[in-house]
């Protein structure tokens, strides 16, 4: 008896800490994404050197909190002004300083604040594109919003850049609440299941929302970037797709672009279960440079082409609690690592891209272009009136959105 109660105990042990580790999980919803995790192989023998495409999308929300007046101004000029500070001390590869796309809400536009942040994206810094939060809404209500904040973006604000070939105006995109495709499971914060069609319809050249664990919008698709067909009758269609792949034909309704998504263990909560990596960058999860690594090694990239590297972090810059490690020692801090840890020239080679840069240069890696990839941040979407590199597109193109 005394033998078994010796062999028992560890045995109880070990499944009250597996229970522990499996009630946790199902609190953050891992088990929506956990198994394409543990299944994913890593590209093998990658002949460098690597190029890492590092991109920053900002859920950027001057608003959040509902503040005076006066303190979402404050916001947005403390960005304009400490931004320009920090980018300004570095360089990538190319001469190119980080770049901050920001995603800015349709439902809380105010015309001066898009005047401070065009003025900063004309300096080089970044780019604006398009952020939503809706709810209960409809197809056509999408698209009337889509239309009107995308015409003010252009017309009034010098935003969004042209396709090179059609001279369709485009756009990048972020849903608010993570509720893309009306992916919540209570319905709420979207309303619209056939999301993704009207989106490409509207324009979008690129769904930028994921990662959004631990959401129950997470999908189980991880890591990667790929097209998503739409089911106009069912929500959550982007939940699985098909890979972008050098040397096969776009498909399906729209491309989403991951960032990573993975499991810390240098991060364990008692010691004992990983914490979830999500690219989210904020005061309570800063970007160490142990998280910068594991952005690195979950190796996002388009199928044949494992040395062009893609990470997308994204934030919640407007928010008060967060601004200082955005514009801070932790960002700067950050950009430090990465260009001394990858731009040796040798292993690898750093690149800081904007959401579009990021589109044009995997849309290279489809067309099956290798090289430099930062010759392709121009490659199909021309930058916008807006950015450094600004083109004049075509004077007669119609516009997608107009045109709709």
């Amino acid at each position: 008896m005394t033998d078994m109660i010796w062999w028992l105990a560890p045995l109880l042990v070990l499944l009250a800490g597996a229970g522990v580790v499996v009630r946790e999980f199902a609190k953050k919803n891992a088990h929506i994404w956990l198994a394409s995790y543990l299944r994913r192989r890593l590209p093998q023998g990658v002949r460098g050197p690597v190029h890492v495409m590092f991109c920053f999308v900002d859920h950027f929300e001057p608003k959040w909190g509902r503040p005076a007046p006066e303190v979402e101004t404050r916001r947005v000029q403390e960005w304009c002004e400490r931004y320009a500070r920090l980018a300004g001390k570095h360089r990538d590869a190319d001469g190119v300083p980080p770049q901050h796309t920001f995603f800015y809400p349709e439902e809380e536009y105010e015309p001066h604040h898009l005047d401070a942040l065009e003025r900063l994206c004309r300096d080089g810094y970044g780019e604006l594109e398009v952020h939503l939060h809706h709810d209960n809404d409809t197809a056509d209500g999408l698209r009337e919003k889509i239309r009107r904040f995308a015409a003010v973006l252009h017309d009034r604000h010098g935003a969004l850049p042209r396709h090179r070939h059609t001279g369709d105006l485009m756009f990048g995109f972020i849903h608010g609440n993570w509720a893309l495709d009306n992916s919540r499971c209570d319905g709420r914060w979207c309303g619209v299941n056939n999301e993704l069609q009207v989106l490409s319809e509207l324009g979008c050249y690129a769904d930028f929302t994921l990662p959004s664990a631990p959401s129950d919008t997470q999908t189980s698709k991880i890591n990667s970037i790929y097209y998503a067909t739409d089911d106009p009758h069912a929500p959550r269609s982007h939940d699985s797709g098909v890979d972008v792949e050098a040397g096969r034909k776009a498909s399906g309704d729209l491309m989403i672009v991951q960032g990573p998504l993975a499991l810390n263990w240098r991060r364990r909560k008692w010691g004992l279960i990983p914490r979830i990596e999500n690219a989210d960058v904020r005061a309570t999860n800063p970007p160490t440079t142990d998280r910068i690594d594991l952005w690195v090694r979950q190796h996002i990239h388009v199928k044949g082409r494992p040395e062009w590297l893609f990470v997308k972090v994204h934030t919640h810059g407007a928010q008060e609690t967060d601004m200082e490690t955005l514009l801070g020692a932790p960002a700067d801090a950050m950009f430090s690592h990465l260009e001394s840890r990858y731009n040796d020239g040798q292993r690898y080679v750093l690149h800081y891209v904007n959401a579009r840069e990021l589109y044009n240069i995997v849309k290279a890696a489809e067309d099956g272009h290798t090289g430099d990839p930062g010759s392709y941040r121009d490659y199909v979407l021309a930058p916008p009136a807006t950015g450094s590199r600004a083109v004049q597109a075509p004077a007669a193109a119609a516009t997608t959105l107009s045109a709709a």
